[in-house]
């Protein structure tokens, strides 16, 4: 794939102090705005166009900050970071998932070989990473998309506060429920994805790879009969059952994002582990037509190119289809980027990829 240009997101003084702009994780166009998201905080980010004469973009900037803890209620409350990894828009909707993960802590530098050994004995659970949380979208007076924690009968709300996360659907799955006590990097479970069409969520898993099998989960998310800020799952078949899982043969890597293109999904993916690479985007055709749990070999998956990374930099975490044609094109943002993509004024460069036709 062809690296068309670079843009720069460039964010207010108190992101740059947070380092939201080196741990983007998460990214969704709407219309002249990005939505954006780091893995540190429990925000979303949303960056306005600037554009040229061509109507191309140039930066996205105006930097308007949405607090989690100020829409919906959060198990840890506003005060721990929520590690989204993904980003959703569908219906007058916006979605965002946490990793559903577990720590296990680093090694420190210069600390004692005892000290370290304990670390790397310790794994911790962060409440706050195990949401699914859905934000009413609204047109403001400025023409930008906003969310709202109300809009008429719609409302925000959270899955992942009582025993009732996406983790704990799969408790007794034959498959992932081994992988529940492990931590992400670890090849643990591991949420990097999320997108949205109709009323499905497809939720991808950065891990665990199953003996070089990624997993998608499929999932219908509805209002809680008893609580407007609560969501629950909803059967997504006639079989009943709240969720199916989908395994995509993507030759040994994880989902590191999701993003729909038509019925198509687009899957970014890489090292379910601590490597850099390799790094591609794969295109699941009709992926949305799928009307059951599937296996999808890799003569069902089209790879459309692979993507750069660094040593121990430039990590894609998050792509998005931009409305600019002609042409397909779509937004990469990068976690831990390299110096050579931070800008002057505090700014980071994303990537616009073209995709081949």
């Amino acid at each position: 794939m062809i690296v068309e240009r670079r843009v720069e997101l460039r964010f207010a003084r108190e992101s740059r102090e947070t380092e939201t702009h080196t741990n983007l994780s998460a990214v969704r166009q709407d219309g002249r705005c990005l939505w954006v998201a780091g893995d540190e905080t429990a925000t979303i980010e949303r960056l306005t166009a600037s554009l040229d004469g061509d109507g191309r973009v140039t930066a996205y900037e105006g930097q308007a900050t949405v607090a989690l803890a100020d829409l919906v209620p959060l198990p840890a409350g506003p005060g721990e970071e929520a590690d989204i990894e993904g980003l959703a828009r569908s219906n007058g909707w916006l979605w965002a998932v946490g990793s559903h993960s577990l720590k296990r802590k680093k090694i420190k530098a210069g600390q004692s070989d005892a000290k370290s050994r304990k670390r790397l004995a310790t794994v911790v659970r962060e409440d706050n990473r195990f949401i699914l949380v859905r934000l009413p979208l609204v047109t403001g007076d400025d023409g930008l998309p906003g969310v709202v924690r109300e809009d008429g009968e719609r409302t925000a709300a959270v899955l992942g506060l009582d025993r009732d996360s996406l983790t704990d659907l799969l408790e007794d799955d034959p498959h992932l429920a081994p992988f529940l006590s492990i931590p992400s990097k670890d090849n643990g479970i591991d949420i990097e994805g999320v997108a949205a069409h109709g009323d499905r969520l497809y939720i991808g898993f950065r891990g665990p790879v199953l003996r070089g099998w990624a997993v998608l989960v499929e999932i219908r998310p509805g209002d809680h009969p008893r609580d407007p800020r609560r969501l629950r799952a909803l059967p997504v078949g006639d079989d009943g059952e709240l969720y199916r899982t989908h395994f995509l043969d993507l030759r040994g890597l994880g989902i590191r994002d999701l993003c729909p293109h038509g019925d198509d999904l687009l899957v970014l993916t890489g090292p379910s582990m601590d490597l850099d690479g390799p790094v591609r985007v794969v295109r699941w055709r009709n992926a949305v037509r799928a009307d059951a749990a599937e296996i999808v070999t890799s003569d069902e998956l089209e790879v459309v190119g692979d993507l750069p990374y660094g040593d121990g930099d430039d990590h894609a975490e998050g792509i998005a289809v931009l409305d600019e044609g002609p042409g397909t094109r779509v937004l990469v943002v990068y976690d831990s980027p390299s110096p050579e993509r931070l800008t002057a004024d505090g700014g980071v460069l994303a990537d616009v990829v073209t995709l081949p036709e």
